[in-house]
């Protein structure tokens, strides 16, 4: 009788798991109650477990209402629920169930549990592994960083430090590690979150005065993944426990894998004791793509998609859509739907039609090549004086201006509008100053400058 409670318990963990999701969002779900283990229900007592006392007391607090309805929606016999640390254990099964028997029950029970080496992770995208990452000239040496950390047993570069502008691959490569290590070495923990989700956590902890079940919980995964680091500027407090968390982690001999939008000399609002720490591994640049990795990328996505698509399709969405691989895959995808939903073939004529709105978006975007040619010939400089050493007057103003133009017409970070120039984001700071209080002061200037952005906005 009490086994037979037992399998109705975790029969039902999967509507309760739904019950949940479309009460609280999949996002506070898989934040705080997708490691709740089902244990056993006795005298109307459910118990439900936790891996640490830092997730038992929060869930208690904050959930336990949410949860026991769910549970007395899918049973009536559940008067309570008890939240406990550890692991679930049904002591009272009369005799050792087969060894399949014990498999399905574990399957059943799942809707609410996962493994204990995931508890503080965010969800990984099952797309984002190496197999489907396309490599090129932009992000080899990005990808072979990661490879060399996912397939080695001890840290070969810590931190390894993965930057470069929106949609260009870091995240994805951040993924693929977990993964990898995941498949390779499911006992080494590995845990993935967003630098905006440790300070969540954090700040959660000095709240319920639990900091001290957090620090432990942190210092005991393998490999520790933080994603878009930049999000820690101007965060003191935050700041100061990440740096110990690293300390810890390094000295005893964890990897640790970042990604940011800049190299981490260019973190403006991150203590330099924490900037020295995350540049004192290997640091990897993901470059902007070029014509032949996008037509790749694209290539493969169409493949996994199962479409056909011409290779003047291909040409036409990797020479107008340059500035995110996220958004090409979209584009694509687009498409791809399209077609399978209603039938018929891919052609350039068609694709046009579907993203008839992405285009004109895109044919209204001026690129930082446009700027820089139309400065120039403004100015009568050649363009190659953009990227140029020179500094006097006649080239290094028209230089700034094309900087501030970029700046103000374009969707690209300050490292990569540098780059474009051959120069560092700080050059390009003091550049838009620079054009920014001569406008301001100079009204004929302005107006020079304004019309520039007129002919370059048409």
């Amino acid at each position: 009788m009490v086994k037979k409670k037992q399998d109705s318990v975790a029969s039902q963990a999967y509507a309760v798991e739904t019950r949940l999701r479309g009460l609280l969002g999949a996002s506070v779900f898989d934040t705080w109650l997708k490691s709740l283990s089902v244990g056993g229900l006795k005298d109307g007592t459910l118990t439900l477990f936790l891996p640490t006392n830092f997730f038992c007391s929060y869930i208690a607090r904050n959930f336990s209402n949410e949860i026991t309805q769910a549970w007395q929606s899918e049973n009536p016999d559940v008067l309570r629920i008890k939240f406990e640390v550890g692991s679930p254990a049904f002591a009272e099964t009369p005799a050792a169930p087969e060894k399949a028997e014990v498999e399905q029950t574990q399957a059943s029970a799942s809707g609410l549990m996962e493994s204990e080496k995931d508890v503080l992770s965010t969800a990984l995208d099952p797309r984002f592994t190496f197999d489907n990452f396309v490599v090129g000239a932009p992000n080899e040496f990005a990808y072979a960083a990661a490879r060399r950390v996912a397939e080695s047993a001890t840290p070969s570069f810590n931190p390894l430090y993965l930057y470069s502008g929106a949609g260009l691959g870091k995240t994805h490569l951040m993924h693929s590690i977990a993964w990898y290590i995941r498949e390779h070495d499911p006992f080494r923990r590995v845990v993935y979150l967003s630098a905006e989700k440790f300070m969540y956590l954090f700040i959660r902890a000095i709240r319920y005065k639990d900091t001290l079940s957090f620090k432990e919980e942190l210092r005991k995964v393998d490999v520790l993944m933080i994603d878009d680091v930049q999000f820690l500027i101007g965060k003191e407090n935050t700041q100061d426990e990440f740096f110990h968390t690293f300390n810890a982690l390094v000295g005893s001999g964890k990897q640790i894998v970042l990604s940011a939008d800049k190299p981490p000399v260019n973190l403006e609002g991150i203590e330099e004791r924490l900037k020295t720490r995350l540049g004192s591994g290997l640091v990897a640049d993901i470059h902007q793509t070029t014509f032949e990795l996008r037509m790749g990328i694209l290539e493969s996505k169409a493949q996994n998609l199962g479409v056909y698509v011409p290779q003047e399709v291909i040409s036409f969405l990797a020479e107008k859509i340059t500035s995110s691989v996220r958004e090409l895959e979209g584009a694509l995808l687009r498409v791809a739907a399209h077609v399978q939903l209603m039938g018929g073939e891919v052609t350039l004529e068609r694709t046009c039609d579907i993203l008839r709105d992405i285009l004109s978006v895109l044919d209204r975007r001026v690129t930082i090549e446009e700027i820089q040619r139309k400065v120039a010939e403004h100015y009568n400089i050649r363009v190659a004086e953009m990227t140029s050493k020179r500094r006097d007057r006649p080239v290094a103003r028209p230089r700034q201006i094309a900087m501030f133009l970029a700046k103000e017409l374009t969707t690209k970070s300050l490292p990569d509008i540098g780059r474009a120039f051959d120069r560092d984001h700080t050059t390009v700071i003091h550049a838009v100053k620079a054009i920014e209080n001569l406008r301001a002061a100079d009204p004929s200037f302005k107006e020079e400058t304004d019309s520039l952005r007129r002919m370059l906005s048409v």
